[in-house]
């Protein structure tokens, strides 16, 4: 458990990487989305209208900040990580579980400051200007547990895809995200082929549910792959 913890702390050494930078992003969205609600604000859009509303809550700028930094983040924990904690005597076993571990935190605390922020949105009536940064479809339309749901799973799903491809670069060098990349493509390209046929069916059947079923296997394949791919890989 020591060397666990350990490793948790190895990925949060740098704290502004791991606690600092979340924040600067979220709050670059927060400001470009105000802007461009004051560009449609004077071109004649009016805040509260049925159709501000709906095109504010559409906005999906902060998956696109977000999703690139997670997925970096993933890959560099691993990497630059893996080596060094090795060097201090930490086990393989420990690492892994350790990174699960961080991965789940750090989900935690971006979910964290977007319910805090929403709730400011929430209590102030958007601002007191009318202008949805946070209240957005993607985010669960305003309800927090939804809120706290997507994100912890969102984030928690972007760090393991990161972490996997770092562990397999670690075991096969530059083949081994090329393999998984190839094998991601073919597996949904077979899965659309079969699933055409039933889409209307599916669609109308959807449940978000589903997504959160699908997260929460995402995270469990890729933590289990990280640690078959780093079992056995060459510490450079």
């Amino acid at each position: 458990m020591n060397a666990v913890i350990a490793t948790v702390k190895l990925h949060t050494n740098h704290r502004e990487q791991a606690f600092a930078v979340p924040a600067y992003i979220i709050g670059t969205v927060a400001v470009v989305s105000v802007l461009i609600s004051l560009v449609f604000w004077r071109s004649g859009s009016q805040p509260g209208t049925e159709g501000w509303i709906q095109g504010s809550q559409s906005n999906p700028g902060i998956a696109y900040a977000l999703v690139g930094f997670l997925v970096y983040t993933g890959v560099a924990a691993m990497s630059t990580t893996f080596p060094f904690a090795l060097s201090l005597g930490t086990s393989r076993r420990a690492f892994v579980t350790g990174t699960l571990l961080w991965q789940a935190l750090t989900a935690a605390y971006v979910a964290l400051i977007l319910v805090v922020l929403l709730g400011i949105e929430v209590a102030t009536d958007h601002w007191f200007a009318g202008f949805y940064i946070f209240d957005i479809y993607l985010l669960g339309a305003g309800d927090p547990w939804r809120l706290v749901s997507i994100v912890f799973l969102g984030v928690f799903s972007a760090l393991s895809i990161g972490g996997v491809f770092a562990a397999s670069w670690t075991r096969f060098g530059a083949r081994g995200p090329q393999l998984i990349a190839v094998g991601l493509a073919v597996v949904l390209l077979v899965g659309v082929l079969l699933a055409l046929p039933s889409l209307p069916a599916l669609a109308e059947a959807f449940r978000l549910w589903w997504l959160a079923i699908l997260a929460v296997g995402v995270i469990a394949l890729a933590s289990v792959g990280s640690w078959l791919l780093l079992r056995r890989a060459i510490v450079r």
